[in-house]
């Protein structure tokens, strides 16, 4: 039985289409809005309990523009499944799953930090890397490649971070 046939019991009356990536590893695109209640099925009904990953592509200028990705995996079974949520617009957002699977917390904030996804109903959603006050998400393709006034961010950064520090 191979780990679709095992986990596909779990997503009965989701729309999930499925396909197997290059790498063997099955993948399921949902909606958006089923992405919780499928993550939560395949941690419950199929025994994946690690998400070992939360991330994004950027598929620009397609649309919609960002495939939101999430990797869970199976120690007593031994597999691995993707999810994959595409998602587009001015602001790109998808269900957290922080509630289903706390370690993905900092994954969720990376993924904002540097694509602009919002996961909704995250609690501490900030920036991760780049400073706050940080109006660009760098790993987007229209980003440029120079970066966009960074000495002048730093900068004031600096200064704010040196004003605490003398307080």
């Amino acid at each position: 039985m191979t780990d679709l046939d095992r986990i596909r019991p779990a997503f009965a009356g989701i729309a999930v289409e499925t396909s197997v990536s290059r790498d063997g590893i099955s993948v399921l695109e949902t909606a958006p809005a089923s992405v919780h209640e499928l993550v939560a099925r395949l941690r419950d009904a199929c025994g994946f309990e690690l998400c070992t990953f939360v991330t994004a592509v950027d598929r620009f200028p397609a649309e919609p523009r960002f495939e939101v990705l999430w990797q869970l995996q199976s120690l007593a079974h031994g597999d691995r499944v993707r999810l994959r949520a595409r998602v587009g617009g001015a602001r790109p957002s998808v269900p957290t799953i922080i509630d289903l699977f706390p370690g993905a917390a900092f994954s969720e904030r990376e993924c904002f930090d540097m694509f602009g996804v919002v996961f909704e109903g995250h609690a501490g959603l900030k920036r991760l890397l780049m400073p706050e006050g940080y109006d660009h998400f760098p790993l987007r393709k229209d980003f440029p490649h120079q970066g966009i006034e960074p000495d002048r961010l730093y900068r004031e950064w600096d200064r704010r971070r040196h004003e605490k520090a003398s307080r």
